[in-house]
């Protein structure tokens, strides 16, 4: 079994729920440690900023995406309406968020 490498963070945000259409949430990573990512996995952005990830809240993990706001400077991670349910979050909750990285994205595009 090969073991792959990751890159691991850890933060803590509120829940905030986007005013516009659809009404996503998200939780905005601080800017010191979006700044740390974004010099780390910057050659693994995809269109509009968007970095692939796993999050963890609590004891649900799930695949998902962060996104560079250049309004804010900073990522923000959408948190799916599943994850609100089985976490009992709501807008304005405070959460511990766990992303991972997988090494062996970032290492390709740097080759």
């Amino acid at each position: 079994m090969q073991h792959i490498e990751k890159f691991r963070y850890t933060f803590k945000g509120k829940i905030w729920k986007y005013q516009g259409k659809g009404g996503w949430y998200f939780v905005t990573i601080p800017k010191a440690l979006a700044k740390k990512i974004r010099d780390v996995h910057y050659v693994s952005e995809e269109g509009w900023g968007r970095l692939k990830t796993s999050a963890t809240i609590n004891t649900t993990t799930w695949s998902t995406s962060i996104w560079y706001d250049t309004k804010i400077g900073s990522y923000i991670i959408p948190v799916k309406a599943i994850v609100r349910k089985s976490e009992s979050l709501t807008d304005g909750s405070l959460v511990k968020i766990d992303l991972v990285f997988s090494l062996d994205k970032w290492f390709s595009n740097l080759i």
